[in-house]
């Protein structure tokens, strides 16, 4: 058994010394003149005018034995929730974008987002993929040219994102009846391998973020529409810091609650969702947690997953200012309400997207609770 295992090691080692020594980059990462080949047999569309031409209202999913998750419209024309499939024969229909998201953190599990500058805006758009430690092949600063044919496209809690149609019944939801329905799912990884082509090398530093404030965050809050554009632009909010608020289930800030050992009270890992901590667990329900930042005048939410390696690290005292970079995002899975100002969330990758000192010029070190 141990000469077996040595002579597994062995001839491993073997395998990774020959890919590092064998590989051509020309055949990994394209070249502006094997991407102009690529498209040669269709259309490369900018993501804006990609989402216009094939994302539709309804979507084409819809019909009376085909239905959506139960809270997708609330009778007013306009579905959060949808379903466009994109024809899989025909011209080729592309898309590019550089990704600016990794999934190191924890925070975005099988999912992208990548970004496309034109005339010198942003436009933005997430992948729903079914593939694990995706930032391994698709890391922060990747450019990818996307063959489209045969996927989908839609909304996602009124969130666009290339997509594959996916039904879910799942009846030991909390909510069964409000989980049930055609939604937007994962493209399969064999598919992702398939359809994403990288082109040149990773390249961080031209992701474009836009520095914004709270206010600008959160002024169209109620357009639920126009925020499909603005959905997954990469933001950078100065002069801010934590408030040490969370959110009620009345959707309005409460102080969060700091563990309390005697009384248990506080505990992440027992669903207190006050817990003073970025994500407390939600017992494997999986919903997105929000902690409250603030800049002295209006508030918007960082949101976690619970999921996150970061998710029970307390959250940094409002002595600590700075700034934070992520991915601004409008979630609203319930069409039955108004969108309200907790709409708005800023999602981060990981810790690092945080630049916080006191005032004495002192940077905010993280500290990860512990019963």
């Amino acid at each position: 058994m141990k000469a077996s295992k040595y002579l597994f090691i062995a001839v491993l080692a073997t395998a990774i010394t020959a890919c590092n020594y064998n590989v051509d980059p020309g055949k990994l990462y394209l070249s502006e003149e094997q991407v102009n080949e690529q498209i040669a047999d269709g259309q490369i569309y900018h993501i804006n005018d990609f989402l216009d031409t094939f994302m539709s209202e309804e979507g084409n999913y819809l019909s009376d034995t085909s239905l959506y998750r139960t809270r997708a419209t609330n009778g007013n024309g306009i579905y959060v929730f949808s379903i466009d499939t994109i024809p899989s024969t025909g011209p080729g229909i592309y898309i590019r974008g550089r990704v600016s998201t990794d999934d190191f953190g924890g925070n975005f599990y099988k999912a992208l987002v990548i970004q496309e500058i034109v005339d010198g805006k942003q436009q933005n758009l997430r992948l729903s993929i079914d593939l694990g430690s995706a930032s391994g092949m698709y890391p922060r600063g990747q450019e990818i040219l996307i063959r489209c044919n045969g996927l989908a496209v839609g909304r996602y809690a009124n969130q666009p994102q290339l997509c594959v149609p996916s039904y879910n019944n799942n009846t030991n939801a909390q909510k069964s009846t409000e989980k049930i329905g055609w939604a937007p799912g994962r493209i399969p990884a064999p598919i992702c391998r398939k359809n994403f082509m990288l082109v040149g090398t990773p390249d961080e530093s031209k992701l474009q973020y836009d520095e914004v404030t709270i206010s600008e965050c959160i002024a169209n809050y109620s357009d639920i529409v126009g925020a499909r554009k603005i959905d997954g632009r990469l933001v950078k909010l100065n002069n801010i810091w934590f408030n040490g608020n969370c959110l009620s289930q009345q959707k309005e800030p409460i102080p969060c609650v700091h563990y309390n050992p005697e009384t248990n009270v506080g505990n992440p890992e027992v669903a207190d969702s006050n817990a003073d901590v970025f994500a407390p667990t939600t017992n494997n329900v999986g919903y997105p947690q929000s902690r409250c930042i603030t800049d002295g005048t209006k508030w918007t939410l960082v949101s976690t997953s619970e999921y996150a390696k970061y998710a029970h690290y307390y959250l940094p005292a409002a002595s600590y200012k700075g700034s934070v970079r992520g991915i601004l995002g409008f979630y609203m899975d319930n069409a039955g309400y108004a969108p309200g100002q907790d709409a708005w969330s800023i999602t981060i990758c990981d810790l690092s997207d945080l630049d916080l000192k006191d005032d004495a010029g002192i940077a905010w070190v993280p500290e990860e609770w512990q019963k």
